[in-house]
């Protein structure tokens, strides 16, 4: 039996998946992803200027940057998330583990890896084929999450000594 579709506000949804889950759809209107970090405004500076953007939000407690239609990287201080969790774990002990990883896939990889780097970044691998189709380069912000941009091979450019890791 084919799917059914049907339309919503964030697109097209399969109505057997909706049946299989109780009669629920999650449809995304729009995706936010949050890095907590040590200094709201270092942070905000430093990704100014590595994704060459202004900030759409930028108050005490919360920046946002637009990444594309429905998806914003906010910026929250650790002190934040550390009170809305009442105390019961505080981000900032992490100390300098990688707490998470910001994954763009873009036009210009090299230019954007570049600007990170400039910003006050620290580059971990540059622009290099991957097994998996894409060419990625990897950088560390001020704060330690990784940030890798990245961009799709052609086709008839298979990575030539790819690795699967950075």
């Amino acid at each position: 039996m084919d799917d059914e579709v049907a339309g919503g506000p964030a697109g097209r949804v399969v109505t057997s998946t909706a049946r299989r889950y109780g009669g629920v759809v999650m449809a995304v209107a729009r995706a936010n992803f949050i890095l907590y970090v040590r200094d709201q405004r270092a942070s905000a500076d430093f990704y100014r200027l590595a994704l060459a953007a202004e900030p759409t939000l930028d108050v005490p407690g919360m920046t946002e940057f637009r990444l594309g239609d429905g998806v914003v990287l906010g910026l929250m201080p650790e002190r934040g998330i550390a009170r809305l969790l009442d105390g019961a774990v505080d981000p900032a002990s992490a100390g300098p583990v990688p707490r998470a990883e910001v994954y763009l896939l873009v036009d210009d990889p090299a230019a954007h890896h570049a600007r990170a780097i400039e910003a006050g970044g620290r580059e971990l691998s540059p622009l290099t084929a991957r097994d998996w189709g894409e060419e990625v380069a990897y950088s560390q912000d001020p704060d330690g999450h990784v940030l890798a941009f990245a961009r799709r091979l052609a086709e008839q450019d298979p990575p030539p000594g790819g690795s699967a890791v950075p």
